[in-house]
């Protein structure tokens, strides 16, 4: 979450004067993120969240994100719902940008996740997979590997100001992928974004998923490598394999891992990580003037993408697919 696109008090009151949720009391910005424009809205019925959508999310994908919602839901996974308007319509327009205003939820993201929270997380990973089997929409990835090099060529040129011999880095990784990327593996609805700020827990207990903008359709383990970059390394970049163990048992005990997912899992991870050393990259050089925005440190994928180069095999990174739960 993150504010590109300021919203002046009367336009908000005309946006709200749309719906039903009681009258605004107070809004402010929420900074943390990367990606849309979001506030948190105090109305007399209660805290709602208001996005805007900015740059990496197209008008067109809206109706993917939020009957996916709806979807999960129905299904007993727990994630924000978006509220419909007077004629029933959960799509708005405000400051020039597509907005939504969802429900609030309980709990609070975990700033280091332990051990527990890794399987909780693993558990509702499984879970959404499974849940997403029957949704009848259908939304490629962008950010997949035939999105990767267009990424690239965005911040290319200024790689090396980041870090010296990082464009190098970068384009021989991406050569790599490309030429290796699996194409038969499962696939179904990912998530694609399940960092620890996008899972909110209560004590350990998970208490539900948000910021849905990125789900798509895509390989279901790349969306488990996406979740051993995010939740399995500690400060120091250092992989810690007691939460891949509980993260990766959790998931296997609702939607078992097939041989073949557990063998390209390591590759999968060195996709994750370039995926988001990319767009990290191009965040990082392109911040706008004003925004209200902490870009997020591109080089701490570049730690991750390097220590993934090192492993050959799911043993590796110190878990044993025998010790999976079959």
């Amino acid at each position: 979450m993150a504010v590109y696109t300021d919203v002046a008090a009367d336009e908000l009151a005309a946006f709200l004067s749309a719906y039903d949720i009681g009258a605004l009391l107070s809004y402010k910005g929420i900074a943390e993120g990367v990606e849309n424009s979001n506030y948190l809205l105090h109305t007399s019925r209660g805290h709602f969240i208001l996005t805007l959508y900015e740059k990496r999310v197209a008008a067109e994908d809206l109706p993917y994100f939020l009957s996916l919602m709806a979807h999960l839901a129905a299904r007993g996974v727990n994630c924000p719902q978006p509220e419909k308007n007077r004629d029933g319509a959960v799509c708005g327009t405000l400051a020039g940008r597509p907005a939504v205003i969802i429900n609030f939820l309980e709990g609070v993201w975990p700033r280091r996740p332990n051990v527990a929270q890794c399987a909780g997380v693993g558990e509702a990973l499984a879970k959404m997979h499974l849940a997403g089997q029957d949704f009848p929409l259908y939304r490629r990835n962008p950010l997949s590997v035939s999105g990767w090099r267009p990424l690239f060529e965005l911040a290319a040129e200024r790689a090396d100001e980041i870090q010296v011999g990082l464009r190098a880095f970068i384009a021989a990784e991406l050569d790599h992928l490309e030429g290796c990327w699996p194409q038969q593996l499962p696939n179904g609805v990912i998530h694609a974004d399940l960092f620890p700020d996008n899972v909110f827990f209560i004590d350990d207990k998970l208490s539900g998923l948000i910021d849905f903008p990125f789900s798509c359709n895509d390989i279901l383990a790349y969306d488990v490598a996406i979740c051993l970059n995010a939740w399995c390394f500690e400060q120091d970049h250092a992989f810690n394999v007691t939460k891949a163990r509980a993260l990766l048992h959790a998931y296997n005990r609702d939607r078992p891992l097939s041989a073949a997912e557990q063998d390209a899992l390591p590759l999968l991870a060195r996709g994750a990580a370039l995926r988001f050393l990319l767009t990290r990259l191009v965040d990082f050089l392109n911040v706008p003037e004003g925004a209200l925005v902490k870009p997020k440190d591109p080089l701490e994928y570049v730690r991750k993408l390097r220590f993934h180069q090192s492993v050959g095999c799911m043993a590796d990174y110190g878990v044993e697919t025998s010790g999976l739960p079959a």
